[in-house]
């Protein structure tokens, strides 16, 4: 079997995370091709564009400072030079500019490509919720994946211990995305229910956003493990009522993906930390997104005004 070539399109905080897993993987099995290519958004950092940096320095000096990265991750600003015969395609940008990235690479990928979506977030259809690894498919006739889970990003580059989720329809599937992901520290679990996977890992940043008002207003730690406790509730019932295609198991929020993803980012996660410096400051979220998270964005927010239009679209804001 000839050896599956990688490509991972984003390089922010998490992205460049899994590159480390994902470049080690590469490179220690030969059921894939020792290069990875991983498309960054070129941007200039001290005079210099960040692909020169990452690909002679092998860091990523803006979004995950202090880590190295793998030298066979090389870094690729040209969108359709990335993804150019890959096999297997990880998604890992914010869920904002999914449809925008997919227009540009249809027709330029392989029609056997696997996807898998690192992306946590949903999107606003005509009927109300979408996956965003449902946009994916629906836009590059490609079968997909997800994986959610307890993963702060920063953690993971510090190789310490945490557990993931791997939703996988298809169990041919699974073994090849099993062995790119995992290592000693970075333990995956696969189920099949990956829409329930998907919703979890979208969800949980509303949740944590509330958390972080709850830190802001001091409100004490009961206060915020009953808003955990009542959001994973909301969780489930969301679930129930938009994942119609299979029943929905409880077991899935006991995967990574469900109540272990839910404490981490109430806890450590950036949703929460800008929910707090909002309640605190009153400064607007787009002015915290520049000055605490480097630029990057935030899904909580945006997701809370995605979820609240399906809903009120369905008339079941007050349920």
């Amino acid at each position: 079997m000839a050896a599956k070539k990688v490509c991972i399109i984003g390089s922010g905080n998490w992205g460049s995370a899994i590159a480390k897993i994902v470049g080690a993987n590469a490179a220690k099995y030969n059921t894939f091709e020792s290069k990875v290519n991983m498309w960054v958004f070129e941007e200039m950092v001290n005079g210099r564009n960040l692909t020169e940096i990452i690909n002679t320095e092998h860091e990523n000096v803006k979004y995950l400072p202090g880590h190295k990265l793998p030298p066979n991750v090389l870094a690729v600003p040209d969108l359709l030079d990335s993804v150019k015969g890959a096999d297997i395609l990880i998604f890992v940008i914010p869920h904002q500019f999914v449809a925008r990235i997919c227009d540009t690479i249809k027709g330029h990928i392989k029609t056997d490509a696997v996807g898998i979506s690192l992306i946590k977030g949903v999107d606003e259809g005509p009927d109300g919720l979408k996956l965003i690894s449902d946009v994916i498919r629906e836009k590059l006739g490609i079968t997909m994946t997800v994986l959610m889970g307890a993963n702060l990003a920063n953690e993971v580059a510090d190789e310490k211990f945490c557990e993931t989720t791997i939703g996988c329809k298809s169990k041919a599937h699974a073994p090849l995305l099993k062995e790119l992901m995992q290592t000693p520290n970075f333990r995956v679990t696969v189920v099949e229910d990956s829409d329930v996977v998907e919703i979890c890992g979208a969800l949980k940043n509303i949740v944590a956003v509330g958390a972080g008002f709850c830190d802001g207003l001091e409100f004490g730690d009961n206060t915020k493990a009953a808003v955990i406790r009542l959001g994973l509730m909301e969780m489930i019932a969301f679930a129930r009522l938009f994942c119609t295609a299979s029943p929905v198991s409880p077991a899935t929020f006991l995967e990574s993906c469900g109540v272990a993803d839910l404490i981490t980012t109430c806890y450590g996660g950036r949703n929460r930390k800008v929910g707090e410096a909002f309640t605190r400051t009153g400064k607007s979220i787009e002015e915290l997104e520049k000055e605490l998270l480097n630029g990057q964005k935030l899904q909580g927010p945006a997701t809370a005004a995605e979820v609240h239009q399906i809903l009120k679209h369905k008339n079941l804001v007050e349920k």
